[in-house]
């Protein structure tokens, strides 16, 4: 079998994600983080006291070595057992400050991320469907997940060691100095040639970094996209192909970390060979002085334990510094989302409903397309009202423009020109939570989530008793499969309902909506997936609950729509007949052609 070529960037990433990833410069973009820290300063601030007190206590430490060093060579054993004595409690407290900067800090950095996590998670959760039109969920779940598990190890652990090794690299760079003037020459020698590389590096292992994290989450992309249709991909036996493009992302993803990791490793190299080269130095001057008596031996191993803390902070700076690289390109993605721009947005004084929602309905000249076919108008100069308590089915071929409606009376979209009113207000004057609390929804393709039975049905109004839950069960003709499950009413309905029927999701969908009691009702198409017994069951509780409540009706099975008030016929996103079922067969036209072929060879065929 011949090997697959290897894939190149622009099979797949788009030039925008091609952009984005240029954007990160410096380490400055961490600065986003700064809000989230700074809610907890007490926390901060002692967190910040601890690693203070600890690089002081590490930097002690020589000094307190040299004595005992130096120590044997008096004759006081009392002297002596002090000296050994102060060593040791400067290595207990150095543990205990250690133990207590370790917890604050980690403390810190989970709550910071949790933070975060909760902000992406209700932003996104409030975004309009336009936006979800330009991303893959998957690529969202990525960065909600990955990305910010990337943060928690930079804010619970690398900004801490940054700054701590950074203090023991001044500290013990001053110590040095007074310890040996002539040693900390040589040693300083060596920083020009170890800070080169960790800056040149250190910006081009950045960009590797978000690019990497770019793949990841494509590659999740990917995997969400196809296992949450699994069914279909097994169906159609699509899984090679399916898992072709897997392969070809997740490969993009290690030929980006395979260069991150080897410049990563190339910048490592360089650092600990210079740091030994100059310990190395330090050692073979620092012997020669000893044995000129130009200095002690505990002078020496005290200067030697510095040269090695400075060189060790280099060292753990180049790597926290590839990390907070690496951060910062994941920080960026985080702040893309948290930033970015809705097409759908709440005034910033919104007004209320002054009947309730309990008023009409009215589409004055509304000109719409969707964000990815803007050429093509879903709807063309729409205008009609209706009226309170009214039922009015909209009818057409698919594409006509009859889901749009819905879609746009609840602000999922707005219309680039004309207005929506409800109760005779403006719904870009209004906050959507606002005016949606008057609505109830049967979308077309009902949505089950990983729950009870009961608790799917409850999603409708979380107040609702047991007793309301099945009351509307009841009237939605779920009762009985819902009774005759291993637990009722308690039965775990699996991920997306796939222990449900499609006809079983519809009514479950249904029985939310009737619970909801909203007092606008919008039905697309509600009874689709029904046998003719249920559908005759709902239609009968539809027409019970549509009494005293304003229904929109979107249906292509005419037996549905023949007992409205009123029916609006759309084709190619415009009204072109309205009135009754029995006045719109009189009049001819594409509703009398849908009927004579429904009703006609449904008879037909029976």
């Amino acid at each position: 079998m011949a090997e697959p070529a290897e894939p190149t960037a622009p099979d797949i990433a788009p030039a925008k994600a091609e952009q984005e990833r240029a954007k990160s410069k410096n380490i400055g973009s961490l600065r986003a983080l700064v809000p989230y820290v700074a809610r907890y300063w007490g926390l901060l601030v002692a967190a910040m006291a601890a690693l203070v007190i600890t690089a002081g206590l590490s930097l002690t430490l020589p000094l307190a070595v040299r004595r005992v060093v130096d120590g044997f060579e008096t004759e006081a054993a009392a002297l002596l057992d002090r000296y050994f004595l102060a060593a040791l409690g400067v290595a207990v407290l150095l543990a205990l400050g250690t133990g207590l900067r370790y917890y604050l800090v980690t403390r810190l950095g989970e709550r910071t991320i949790a933070d975060i996590r909760m902000a992406l998670f209700n932003r996104m959760l409030g975004m309009s469907p336009a936006f979800y039109e330009k991303i893959m969920t998957g690529e969202v779940l990525s960065r909600i997940t990955t990305d910010t598990t990337l943060l928690l190890n930079v804010v619970s652990s690398s900004i801490s060691w940054f700054m701590r090794n950074a203090l023991l690299f001044v500290g013990g760079i001053i110590l040095m100095l007074i310890s040996s003037p002539k040693l900390t020459g040589l040693v300083l020698l060596l920083v020009p040639v170890l800070i080169v590389p960790i800056i040149l590096l250190g910006r081009y292992l950045r960009r590797l970094s978000r690019e990497n994290q770019d793949w990841i989450a494509e590659s999740s992309g990917f995997a969400s996209e196809a296992l949450l249709s699994v069914q279909t991909v097994q169906a159609f036996t699509h899984q090679a192909a399916s898992t072709a493009d897997f392969d070809r992302v997740t490969e993009l993803s290690f030929a980006s970390a395979k260069k991150r990791i080897a410049v990563r490793a190339i910048l490592t190299g360089i650092v600990i060979s210079m740091v030994f080269a100059g310990i190395v130095g330090v050692l073979w001057i620092g012997a020669r002085d000893v044995r000129a008596d130009a200095m002690t031996v505990g002078e020496l191993i005290q200067f030697l334990i510095y040269a090695i803390m400075v060189a060790a902070s280099v060292g753990a700076l180049s790597e926290i510094w590839g990390e907070l690289q690496r951060a910062a390109g994941a920080t960026e993605r985080l702040v893309e989302l948290l930033d970015s721009d809705d097409s759908v947005e709440d005034p910033a004084e919104p007004k209320t409903l002054p009947q309730g929602g309990r008023g009409p309905i009215s589409f004055d000249k509304v000109v719409f397309s969707y964000p990815t076919r803007p050429e093509d108008h879903a709807l063309a100069g729409v205008s009609f009202t209706i009226s309170p308590g009214e039922t009015v089915a909209l009818v057409g071929p698919s594409g006509a423009g009859k889901t749009t409606i819905l879609q746009l009376l609840l602000r999922f979209y707005d219309p680039a020109s004309g207005r929506i009113t409800l109760d005779g207000v403006d719904l870009r004057d209004m906050s959507r939570d606002g005016f949606r609390e008057a609505i109830a929804l049967v979308p077309q393709d009902p949505v089950i989530f990983a729950t009870s039975a009961r608790e799917n049905i409850r999603f409708g109004r979380l107040s609702a008793s047991d007793a309301e839950v099945e009351a509307a069960a009841r009237a939605a003709a779920a009762h009985g499969f819902i009774a005759k499950l291993p637990d009722g009413y308690d039965s775990y309905l699996g991920e997306r309902g796939v222990m449900l029927s499609g006809g079983q999701k519809q009514r479950v969908a249904i029985a939310r909506a009737i619970l909801r009691d909203a007092p606008i009702l919008l039905l697309d198409e509600a009874t689709s997936a029904l046998d003719a017994e249920s559908e005759r069951a709902v239609q009968d509780a539809v027409a019970e609950l549509s009494q005293d409540r304003t229904t929109l009706i979107v249906a292509h099975r005419l037996a549905t729509v023949k007992q409205a008030d009123r029916i609006l016929v759309f084709e190619d996103g415009r009204i072109v007949a309205e009135g009754t079922h029995d006045s719109l067969v009189e009049q001819g036209g594409l509703y009398a052609r849908l009927a004579r072929l429904q009703f006609t060879e449904g008879m037909a065929a029976e």
